[in-house]
């Protein structure tokens, strides 16, 4: 009875032992002479795509004796996950640093003399340089500025006046001047000519 029980152990053993050893032997294969990476994908039930990925193939060709893994690796996913997330944390690092360093020279201070005018004048379109329709957009913060001394585009405060955008030229503005719009004539005239202090941000 002893020689039966002790027999069937030893059988156990054996085929679980063998069968250990074969599953282990799935999770990858040696290359032969003639195969092809379909072939292979074909006889593993995985596709080429996911070969070339385990094994971190760009082409097709493989060689004889070469060692493939033909089960998807175990921990592979979650380093690369590691990866991305040091990359990204060490991007939004950088872009923060850009920003405070932009943020200390935001703008220049300028003493300009300054006018005011309103879209609302005989054979004026209320159309400024930059495309701004005044008529439609009486409110509107906008100064005419010289090009060479401040870019249109370009956001200004203005003393007395507040934020506005250098949205429009004229003939008259040359150098150190600005031309302030304003939604009403009465508005215009009560401005008068000023010496102001402005700051183009930059």
């Amino acid at each position: 009875m002893r020689k039966v029980v002790f027999s069937m152990i030893t059988v156990c053993m054996l085929v679980f032992g063998f069968s250990g050893v074969s599953s282990a032997a799935t999770t990858t294969y040696k290359v032969k002479k003639g195969d092809s990476l379909w072939k292979i994908a074909t006889k593993h039930k995985v596709s080429v795509h996911q070969l070339k990925t385990w094994n971190g193939l760009k082409k097709d060709l493989i060689r004889p004796n070469q060692v493939l893994k033909v089960t998807k690796p175990a921990k592979a996913k979650t380093s690369a996950k590691k990866v991305v997330k040091k990359k990204t944390v060490k991007k939004k690092t950088s872009t923060n640093k850009k920003t405070a360093v932009s943020k200390k020279a935001t703008y220049k201070t300028m003493t300009v003399k300054a006018t005011a005018y309103t879209a609302s004048c005989k054979g004026c379109s209320g159309i400024t340089a930059t495309g701004i329709n005044l008529k439609k957009k009486p409110n509107a913060k906008v100064i005419s500025v010289d090009p060479k001394k401040i870019p249109l585009g370009t956001k200004v405060y203005v003393e007395g006046y507040g934020e506005a955008i250098a949205g429009d030229t004229g003939s008259a503005i040359k150098g150190n001047k600005i031309d302030l719009h304003m939604p009403t004539k009465k508005k215009a005239l009560n401005w008068g000519v000023r010496s102001v202090k402005i700051k183009v941000y930059q």
